[in-house]
């Protein structure tokens, strides 16, 4: 008997690699076998154009209502989310401004981890709050009992990271699935550090998965991208409101260079995330090493959650970590340094450090080495594990010759 052949049209019909290949491919008059680069602003009208909806999110009305491109990379995007829909942005922290500006109103509640991405942090505590009045509450989301006391009737949003920027720290994301959705809640879930089919926090109760497109699953450092998935009912808001009538579309270009670089996303995944294992703990045995932070060590406070939640397909492609010294020393390591770049971005095929600082209101919250020392934010790449070990190694030992 013949086993029966997946459907390409029907993505979930197919395995993670194939996925990452054929969906969202939309073939056109040209019979292309990728969906050409469709730069038009504007598409040709029917005859009466008199009933058409002017703020329609479907392609074939004005590139800003959704394009050829757009749709295409949607399809793809909601297909390894495991989601009903997705809406691509002009970057990430437009999707996340597109989730606040669309779901949450005036008298509504919002409750955020305390340790979260930049413009998070500087949106709920001083954007949203002081322009419209919107109430939010940082708690630390590892402590259930602390999630659960901060909620109020009110709450509308629950905002979490599945790994944190830059902390690392891992989110219980089924258990405070669970408590937002008892209080009738919408939980978001920034995704960006465990891009699918690493993780698909829809899978375990998100109601709304944020990406950086501009990181991993474009994973080349050339396009800018932000993605929300979803169900329908909360994704179309989204796209009738923030995409088109505050205009945070993406554009033709860069929808297509991501979705060009998606193609790629397991096979680059697999090469991050075994490179960062060993580094990881190279790094936990060196001396001269203040400390560090990968959920794929056993001395990360969550690694046993993660083990849990990520189902033994590894840890993530970031980590934290400081060397022995003052802000200084770890200038002076980050200089010597000769693979890795210092540059602010992640997830892209290059490897990239940061070295950040003591300063900042958010930094109250990090863990208590972090305060201290400032850290060092290292995404691996997928250059050769040996000459990222070795260029680490070189400047430990330049630093403390």
């Amino acid at each position: 008997m013949m086993t029966p052949r997946p459907d390409r049209t029907d993505p979930s019909s197919l395995a993670d690699l194939s996925m990452a290949v054929h969906a969202g491919i939309r073939l056109d008059s040209t019979l292309a076998l990728r969906t050409p680069l469709v730069m038009a602003n504007s598409y040709q009208l029917p005859d009466d154009p008199s009933d058409i909806s002017w703020s329609a999110t479907a392609p074939g009305l004005y590139t800003r209502n959704t394009g050829v491109n757009q749709a295409g990379l949607e399809a793809k995007l909601a297909a390894l989310d495991g989601a009903e829909d997705a809406v691509a942005l002009a970057s990430g922290v437009a999707a996340l401004h597109a989730v606040f500006f669309t779901h949450v109103s005036a008298g509504d509640h919002v409750l955020v981890s305390d340790v979260t991405y930049e413009a998070t942090w500087r949106l709920w505590t001083e954007l949203l709050p002081r322009r419209y009045g919107l109430e939010a509450t940082f708690v630390d989301i590892g402590d259930l009992d602390a999630v659960r006391a901060a909620m109020r009737p009110n709450t509308r949003l629950v905002c979490i990271e599945a790994i944190a920027n830059p902390t690392t720290k891992v989110a219980d994301v089924s258990a405070i699935a669970e408590i937002a959705h008892a209080a009738g809640a919408i939980l978001m879930v920034d995704s960006t550090f465990t891009p699918p089919p690493f993780y698909r926090p829809i899978a375990h109760g998100a109601d709304l998965v944020v990406h950086s497109l501009t990181k991993y699953i474009n994973g080349h450092g050339d396009a800018m991208g932000g993605s929300v998935a979803g169900r329908r009912e909360l994704i179309e808001p989204i796209k009738a409101d923030a995409m088109v009538d505050v205009g945070g579309v993406i554009s033709p270009f860069n929808a297509w260079q991501i979705q060009r670089g998606s193609v790629t996303l397991p096979l680059r995944l697999r090469q991050h995330f075994a490179s960062a294992e060993r580094i990881a703990a190279f790094l936990a045995e060196d001396p001269r090493v203040e400390y560090i932070f990968y959920p794929g060590l056993p001395t990360h406070p969550e690694h046993d959650l993660a083990v849990r939640q990520f189902g033994g397909r590894g840890f993530g492609g970031m980590m934290a970590f400081a060397v022995k010294g003052s802000p200084d020393v770890q200038n002076a390591f980050v200089a010597r340094l000769r693979l890795i770049t210092s540059g602010f971005s992640l997830g892209h095929d290059d490897s990239l450090i940061v070295h950040t600082g003591t300063e900042g209101g958010r930094v109250v919250t990090y863990p208590e080495p972090f305060r201290r020392h400032g850290h060092l934010r290292l995404s691996v790449g997928i250059e050769d594990t040996g000459d990222l070990i070795e260029d680490l190694g070189a400047a430990l030992d330049a630093t403390f010759g």
